[in-house]
């Protein structure tokens, strides 16, 4: 198996370790494919190279499906990390908040919108007015208005169309940023960022867990 090695010096403790851990749970569901670890260590982590190959629609479909089933191996909360990762969680460089909860709606928007609504006004990336409009949103949410029954996802996390490789065996996701989540934000950064065949994508979804109207 060819491999690569992505080597970051001042890498924050933990940050490829989570990245592993992350890619052994969502590999653990026996769902969709994603780039095996080899090894990892402080600062580096060494990875199953994937071979380029052209985005198909049959490859989409099969894609979704199998996503689908990823999901459904789930999580024990909404916010959970990797089994038996206790370390910090990431997506990109960015640490991500530790919060585990029933709702859906709290944890999303206490760990996943407002911190890096804060960080981005800090960066001059969003007005105090914007911010405002932001803090009215998470209010709604953390209300639970937009909660429903759906248990704990095990989620990619990180899901825009970047992270979803095509090789001759069909898509291979790579770079998580796993934990229990919603089923529907991977489908939701997927069709923000533009993934191919999107349609197929969803299509093949629907063929193991149909979404709900709307």
């Amino acid at each position: 198996m060819e491999t690569i090695v992505k080597h970051r010096a001042q890498a924050p403790p933990g940050f490829f370790e989570a990245e592993a851990a992350g890619i052994r749970w969502l590999a653990e569901a026996g769902g969709a494919q994603i780039a095996a670890v080899v090894e990892v260590s402080r600062g580096r982590i060494e990875l199953e190279r994937i071979e380029h190959a052209a985005a198909t629609a049959r490859a989409a479909h099969d894609f979704g499906r199998d996503l689908a089933r990823t999901h459904a191996a789930g999580a024990p909360l909404f916010g959970a990390p990797p089994r038996g990762w206790d370390g910090p969680l990431f997506i990109g460089r960015r640490e991500m908040p530790r919060l585990e909860s029933t709702s859906w709606g709290e944890f999303y928007a206490a760990a996943r919108v407002l911190p890096f609504a804060q960080a981005a006004v800090a960066a001059g990336n969003l007005t105090e007015t914007e911010m405002a409009v932001v803090r009215e949103a998470c209010g709604a949410v953390v209300s639970g208005y937009f909660d429903d029954d759906a248990p704990p996802s095990r989620i990619h996390g990180d899901l825009w169309g970047g992270n979803v490789l095509f090789d001759p065996r069909g898509a291979v996701m790579i770079d998580p940023a796993a934990h229990g989540g919603h089923a529907e934000t991977d489908l939701a950064m997927l069709a923000l960022f533009g993934a191919p065949y999107l349609a197929h994508i969803i299509d093949g979804y629907q063929s193991v867990a149909p979404l709900r109207p709307g």
